[in-house]
Order: structure tokens, then C-alpha cells, then sequence
């Protein structure tokens, strides 16, 4: 504290005491030369009576450079961060200016809190498109080709479906759909229009009508086959149920050669090996048709089987049967070209207390003289058990099988005789009335 610190360029040396010495250059105690002592003589704080020394510095050694430094606060390039934080908060500013314009906009013209119902539309999956062997497209071909028929009898109209059978105005449809008419009926087309109809012939053993219409540009339907059939298959029922036209239901196929022995109180009975199915069917579709997936009429809609007593309204429970296309498309012919049906016999009488047998087959009651079974060797009292393969339980069975075919067709017939099983193989005929 007694000394002069000089590195300040302060003199703190009280009057009277020695003159300093100047620093000496390079000496590292006092850090170098320092550039205070050039101007030492303007110092006006300096005593003037206390000499001075003028120090010059000497030029800078050699050596390495200092490392450079840099000063924060100096101003410079811009950072990444700062290039991309501007921008940012520009769009931010700009999207909520224009989002707020967008809401006010929307409010003064009338579009409520601007919100938008749903999302944007995408592709439409297959089903949707609706190709041609979907059940929509089978039903937009099809359904062109079905129409209501409308009949007036002493208690009323009577209603059902039916189908245009060829392009010159042949419509088939159900016996039991025209039976008890007047003569007047009409068919309404898919399209609204209608037509009056007049009868062409019906088998009622058949439950098969033909009716006529007059006019032009009708479109038949395409025929299948109904022996070409699998259980399982899928199938529509087209037709106008509780009178609701151009009706459309699905299903499957649940039974083939379902045989069935229907009919009215004091009318015919009918028989026919029908196909089962579980598109829902109800009264009025009656006559329609029974189309496949390929928009082909493999049956003619014909009964339902229901849970309700005689004389209650019967409704859909999944059970309903068809005729076979393959029979009806027969019938109609022979309608067309004679006026009525041929019925396919065996040429043998089954029925009585003992026709069904304990264990399978029906027994044979009568055989005619130089019938089908006669002439294939079958008698009296023969147990039929298979017809073309099919097992016989009850006489109806024999009976409605046989009606599936046509007149000159060749089925085997498994049959006992005693304790013996045979086969015989029998031409069937037509009914000679």
C-alpha cells in the first residue's frame, strides 16, 4: 500500500515521497508497458512538481495470436431458429386473421356456426356399386320383367304376382291366383302402367295359369334349371306381397324335391316336388318368380307353410315352396299349344291304411294293364322304395315325383318284393284323359 500501484494510471504517492520509477518494459510483475504513461504530462490531476515519464510501447513480440473473441451483444448473422420462428408466427398471425374473416363471413350470410355434416365422400366399396351379379343388380334386371295380376271375382279381386314368360304377352302365374275369376283381369307393369289380361288356360294339378297381355316391348325372363339346383344356393323372390309391388327378399335354397300336397276345401288337390326356400314370402306373391344368382327363374312361387289355424291370415315363418321351373315352363307350353296341361303318370294306384309301409316305401295298390308299371314288371303289392334315388315315405311322394317329370322320361324305381329288392327302370307316360 506504501508503493505506487501504476497499472491504474493513478499516482497515489503522498508529497514528498520519491519519484516512482518507471516500468520496466516486459517486466511481468507489472504486466507490460502501459499505454497510461504516454500521456502522463496531460494528466491534469498529475502533481506538478513530481517528474513524469513518457513510456513508449514497444511493438508486439512474436509469437502466436491471441484466440479471437467474439462480443455477444454485437450485432450479426440471424440463427436457424430465429429464420424459422418468423415465418411461423407470420402464418400463425395470417390463419387466424383469415379463419376469424371466414367466421364472420359465414355468420352474416346466413350459414349458422359454419359447421359441416359428415365427412369427406371416398370411393363406394364393391358391394356398393352394384355389379351385375349382385343381388341389386339381379334384382334391376329382373324386376322389368314381374308384374301384379289383378283378377275380379264374385267376392272381389283377388291379387297376386306373375311373370312375362315370352315377348309376345304370355304371363305365368299361379291357378289359384285366377281361380274363381270372372274372366276380367289386369297386370300391372314395374313401371306403374297396366293392361288387361285375359286367360290362356290353367292346370289346377299343377297350380299353373297362363294369362295374355297386349302390348309391345315386354321383356321375358331368362328360364334356369331347376334340376341344376343345390341346397344352399341363393335365391330371390320377387313379386308384391300384402300388395307392395316390386317387392325384393333373399335367401337360400333349404330343400329340393320338398314334396307337397296342397289345395283348397272342395278344389283339387295339387302335388308337386317343390323347392324349399327361406326368402320371406306372403300372400301375394303368389305366381312370382323364384330367380337365382344369375337373375334366372328357377321356380314359381307357390305356398308357405304357417304356424296359424285354418281361416287365420297366415304370414312368413321361412318356409316357402316353388314350383320347379323345369315342370311350370312344361305346363305352360302344353297350355300355349293345346289349351290345357299333360299330366306324367306311373301307370299305378298308391293310398288306403297300408300304403305307407313301417320303415320306408309305399305300397302299391293296383298296377294298370299295360301301364308304365306294368311294363317294367312291377304288381300289386310292390313296396316302392327309391325313385331315382329319391326315399318314398308317403304316397304323395310317388305321386308328386312322378308330376316332375315329363311324359317319356326314364326313371329307375327301387322296389321289394317279399323279402327281395329289385330295380326296374319305367318310361313314363302321359295321362291318357
Amino acid at each position: 500500500m506504501g508503493g505506487t500501484d501504476v497499472t491504474d494510471g493513478w499516482d497515489w504517492r503522498r508529497p514528498g515521497d520519491a519519484p516512482a520509477a518507471p516500468p520496466a518494459t516486459g517486466d511481468p510483475g507489472n504486466r507490460g508497458p502501459s499505454p497510461w504513461w504516454s500521456d502522463a504530462l496531460a494528466d491534469p490531476w498529475r502533481d506538478p512538481a513530481a517528474p513524469a515519464a513518457v513510456v513508449v510501447p514497444a511493438p508486439a513480440s512474436g509469437g502466436t495470436d491471441p484466440e479471437p473473441v467474439s462480443d455477444p451483444d454485437a450485432p450479426g448473422r440471424p440463427r436457424l431458429r430465429q429464420l424459422l420462428l418468423v415465418p411461423l408466427i407470420t402464418a400463425l398471425l395470417a390463419g387466424a386473421l383469415g379463419g376469424a374473416l371466414g367466421y364472420g363471413l359465414a355468420v352474416r350470410g346466413g350459414a349458422g356456426a359454419g359447421s359441416v355434416l359428415g365427412a369427406d365422400p371416398g370411393e363406394a366399396p364393391a358391394l356398393a356399386q352394384r355389379r351385375p351379379e349382385s343381388f341389386a343388380g339381379v334384382a334391376e334386371r329382373v324386376l322389368p320383367s314381374v308384374v301384379t295380376v289383378r283378377v275380379s271375382s264374385l267376392g272381389g279381386t283377388s291379387e297376386g304376382s306373375g311373370f312375362i314368360a315370352s315377348a309376345d304377352g304370355h304371363v305365368i302365374t299361379n291357378d289359384h291366383v285366377v281361380a274363381g275369376g270372372t274372366g276380367r283381369a289386369s297386370v300391372i307393369f314395374n313401371d306403374g302402367t297396366s293392361a288387361p289380361a285375359k286367360l290362356v288356360g290353367q292346370d289346377p294339378e299343377s297350380d299353373i295359369a297362363v294369362i295374355k297381355v297386349e302390348r309391345s316391348g315386354l321383356r321375358p325372363v331368362e328360364f334356369g334349371d331347376s334340376d341344376a339346383l343345390a341346397v344352399g344356393d341363393p335365391v330371390l323372390a320377387i313379386g308384391s306381397p300384402l300388395s307392395l309391388a316390386n317387392t325384393v327378399t333373399a335367401g337360400i335354397v333349404s330343400a329340393l324335391d320338398r314334396t307337397m300336397q296342397a289345395g283348397e276345401p272342395g278344389g283339387p288337390v295339387r302335388y308337386y316336388a317343390a323347392i324349399q326356400t327361406d326368402a320371406a314370402v306372403n300372400h301375394g306373391n303368389s305366381g312370382g318368380p323364384l330367380v337365382d344368382a344369375a337373375g334366372r327363374v328357377v321356380g314359381v312361387n307357390s305356398t308357405i307353410k304357417s304356424l296359424v289355424s285354418d281361416g287365420q291370415e297366415a304370414g312368413n315363418i321361412g318356409l316357402a315352396f316353388a314350383i320347379p321351373i323345369n315342370q311350370a315352363k312344361r305346363v305352360t307350353q302344353d297350355i300355349i299349344g293345346t289349351g290345357k296341361a299333360r299330366r306324367t303318370v306311373i301307370g299305378a294306384q298308391v293310398g288306403g291304411p297300408n300304403a305307407a309301409v313301417p320303415g320306408g316305401g309305399v305300397r302299391l295298390a293296383s298296377v294298370e294293364p299295360s301301364g308304365p308299371a306294368a311294363e317294367a314288371g312291377l304288381r300289386a303289392g310292390d313296396v316302392i322304395l327309391r325313385l331315382n334315388g329319391r326315399p318314398m315315405t308317403e304316397p304323395s311322394d310317388l305321386i308328386a315325383l312322378v308330376r316332375k317329370f315329363a311324359p317319356g322320361s326314364v326313371v329307375t324305381v327301387e322296389y321289394r318284393r317279399g323279402s327281395a329288392r329289385q330295380n326296374a327302370s319305367v318310361t313314363l307316360a302321359a295321362d291318357a284323359k
